[in-house]
Order: structure tokens, then sequence, then C-alpha cells
């Protein structure tokens, strides 16, 4: 038995000597995959919370969702990729769908399903190449350098940096207050980890922000820190489709659908391409798209193929084999399920702040010189900070960008999918002005 589970492992599944790799790498690869992203499960299941989901409960929907992911995408398309809910679009499930449109966190659970179903069916198919050739590059760069402005004004804000003043008007914040002094250390800390390239930095970060908050005071205080996993059964399969007819909900299901697609697009080319088997893009971006649509099953936004898989394969991961030992390790750190309320925000506030950036720096890949180009990218990146709402930024950036070709007689640089895509944000619009 154990000779034939070695012949598994070792040639027939993962194929590990036609990778040039062996199992002591793919272990290490995962191991260090691991330490460089297991941050996230701080980081979403805080943001989740605000949505409204019990913490606990968010705790193990991120767990189990990175678990799934990285299981499906080793077991499917034996690639090094680590997935796990994205950030930005857990921003976006927040703020957006919960905060600006209203809905219940249980509806934007069903939207995250029906999002999925959605990429799984672009996935499959021919669509996604229809889609990424529809889609200007402009608007797909813009969309991310919006997305990381939020995330750089929600850690700005949670990190007590900017405040609500009066009449919702945003001021600076008491920077001699002692959470703003531990944020603003924990932020020095983690962009000098950052930038030395550290291992697992984010994660140090987390660590010294807890100890800055218990140095200064001000760690947060629970009742009853006992975990409560019990809680999940009210997270898992907690979907709702109440409102599936609703305007907001189409709405929202096609801007989380954008988002993701796209995102997850470059991200996993980029991946495959490193690693030296661009041939397994198709079954990573398979593997990421039924991930994406378990993800409100299970809990939580959508995943992603995250960049800090980046880490895993410069450690050498080149096979399923570093996903699936990535994914092992989030199940275990189940265990560790009772230290999530001891961290504070101005332990999280930083890695929003250094993410936040890292994705505004592809406005570098804007063509600013081309007004038709630059202008609808422009209002698409303004408007997800100021309106709070990252589908109406989309909104404006898509309809803008048809108008300026069609008023500069450049109508036919424009794919007949997005004139009908802006018709359909324009339509919405309309409607609820009416």
């Amino acid at each position: 038995m154990n000779s034939r589970y070695e012949q598994l492992i070792k040639k027939d599944f993962f194929d590990l000597k036609g990778h040039d790799t062996n199992i002591r790498r793919e272990v290490m690869a995962g191991l260090i995959g691991f330490f460089t992203i297991v941050y996230i499960i701080a980081v979403n299941s805080f943001i989740l919370s605000e949505a409204g989901l019990p913490l606990d409960g968010a705790v193990v929907a991120t767990i189990v969702t990175s678990f799934a992911g990285c299981l499906i995408m080793g077991l499917w398309a034996n690639a090094p990729i680590l997935l796990v809910p994205g950030m930005g679009i857990n921003a976006m499930f927040t703020y957006t769908l919960v905060g600006s449109m209203g809905m219940s966190w249980q509806e934007a659970l069903g939207l995250v399903f029906i999002s999925g179903i959605l990429f799984a069916i672009i996935a499959f198919t021919g669509l996604a190449g229809v889609l990424n050739r529809a889609i200007p590059q402009s608007l797909k760069e813009a969309i991310t350098v919006g997305l990381g402005l939020f995330l750089i004004f929600i850690g700005l804000e949670k990190g007590g940096l900017i405040e609500r003043g009066t009449n919702s008007i945003i001021e600076l914040g008491n920077l001699a207050d002692p959470a703003v002094i531990a944020t603003l250390l924990t932020f020095l800390i983690a962009i000098v980890l950052f930038l030395r390239n550290v291992n697992g930095h984010f994660l140090w970060s987390i660590l010294a922000g807890t100890g800055f908050a218990a140095l200064f005071g001000v760690l947060p205080v629970k009742a009853d820190a006992a975990p409560a996993i019990s809680s999940y059964g009210d997270v898992f399969a907690a979907m709702s489709f109440d409102g599936i007819l609703s305007a907001a909900f189409v709405v929202g299901t096609f801007s989380l659908t954008m988002v993701v697609v796209f995102e997850n697009i470059g991200l996993v080319q980029a991946h495959t391409v490193s690693s030296g088997h661009p041939e397994k893009f198709k079954k990573a971006f398979q593997a990421n798209s039924v991930s994406a649509m378990l993800s409100g099953l299970f809990g939580t936004s959508p995943t992603v193929s995250t960049a800090e898989t980046g880490a895993a394969i410069a450690a050498g991961g080149r096979t399923g084999l570093t996903a699936i030992v990535t994914g092992i390790l989030f199940l275990a750190s189940l265990l560790f399920l009772p230290f999530i309320h001891l961290i504070p925000d101005n332990a999280i506030a930083p890695v929003l702040l250094i993410i936040g950036g890292l994705m505004v720096q592809n406005v570098r890949n804007i063509d600013l010189n081309d007004p038709t180009e630059a202008f609808p990218a422009i209002f698409l990146i303004a408007m997800i900070p100021f309106t709070q709402s990252i589908a109406d930024g989309i909104a404006f950036g898509f309809i803008l960008y048809p108008l300026l070709k069609l008023s500069s007689g450049r109508g036919r640089e424009v794919a007949p999918p997005l004139y009908i895509i802006a018709f359909l944000f324009l339509l919405n619009f309309a409607v609820n002005l009416i």
C-alpha cells in the first residue's frame, strides 16, 4: 500500500520528475507560501465581520475556503497556485454590496455564489477570451487601481489616521491617540519588512502590531474569548436569494463577476508562466472559478489566485502538491482560532495600506496620453473611493469609455460586447432615477 501511495505522489499524479522537482521542495514551497499568505485569515475575517458576519464564523469560512481552493487547484490543475479570498474583492463585499447597496450579508453571499457560477461558465467555455478582448486594458488596470485606493481609505480609517467628523466629513485623526501611535509604529515595521522582502512579512507585522497594542493598552476586549467554531453553522450555506431579481443584485453580480474574472485572468496567466508551465492556464483558471463559486457556499467573498503565490513558486513550487500543502496548513490553523480576538485594528490597517499601495501602482500601465483611454480610467478610479461603491465606479468608467470613443469618431475601437455592458449600466442608472 505504501509503495502504491508513494508511486501516486512521485509520478502518476503530480509528475514531480516531469516538473524537475521533488516532495521535499514542494512541501517547503507550500510551507513558505502559507506563511506568506496566512495573514489573510485575520484581515479577511475582520473585513467580513464589518458586513455583519460573526467573527469566528468569518475566520472558519476564510480557513475552509482557502483549504478547499488550494485543494481544488492542486488536484484539478496540478499547479502551485494558492487560492484565498481576495483583497479588494472582500472590501467590495462589505462596503459596496452590503454597505452601499443595502444587501444583507446573506444576500451578498448568494450574489457571490451566482457570480461564481457565471465565472465558471466563462472559464469552461470560450467566453473568457471574448470578454478579455472586449474590455480595454485601461479599464482593467483602472479597476485594480480603484480597488487599491479604496483599500488605502479603509486602512487609514481603520488605523485611526482619518476619521469621520461632523456631517461625515473626513478629518485627520488624533495622532496623539495611543491606538494611532500603535498604527504608525506597526506601519513602519510592516513597510520595512516588506521592502526587505522578509518571508511572511505581513504575518510578522500583524504580530508586531498586536504587541504594540498590548504595550499601549489598546488590545481588543472581549468578554468571552473562547472560540465559537459553532458559529460557523450560521455562516455555512447561509446564502439568500430573496433579492435576486432586484436591480442592485443584478448590477452587483455583474460588477463582481467582472472584477473577479479580469483580476484572475492576469494573475493565473502570470503564475503559470512564472512556474514554467503556461499550458496549465486553462485548468488553473477553471479551478479558480469553481473555488470562487464555492466561496459563497462556505461563507466568504470570492477567492483569487493570490499574488503571494509568487513566493511559493520562487521557493521551487512547480506542482499542485505545493498548493495542497498550503491548504492543509490552512486547515491546521483552526487550532489558533482563540488568538484571532487579540488582533487589533492597528495591526490590520498597515497591511491594507501596503496592499492598496501595490495595487495603485498599476496606474503606470494606463495610457494617459490618449484622453479617450485616460479619462474613463481616471473617472473609474476616482469614483470607487469617492462614492464608496466599487460597482458605481466600474459603471461610470464602462459608460464613459464608449461615449468618448464615439464622440471622437473612434467608435469602431470599441468591441460590441462593451457597448452592451455600457448600455446595461446606463439602464440601471436610469431605473434608479425613476
